[in-house]
């Protein structure tokens, strides 16, 4: 999921670099949303892990 996150901030970035103002916002959203997925499951798993040891 992080190898994700990467390639939609790498594209965001050199979107905006070259102004494609709606591909950078697309990828800029997907990126956050995935982001935040990543958090939740994370927190998540520590939660799990912390009950059962």
């Amino acid at each position: 999921m992080l190898k994700w996150l990467v390639i939609c901030i790498v594209i965001s970035i050199i979107a905006g670099i070259f102004g494609f103002a709606g591909i950078a916002d697309a990828a800029a959203g997907i990126a956050k949303i995935i982001f935040v997925i990543f958090i939740i499951i994370s927190i998540i798993v520590f939660l799990a892990f912390k009950k059962i040891f």
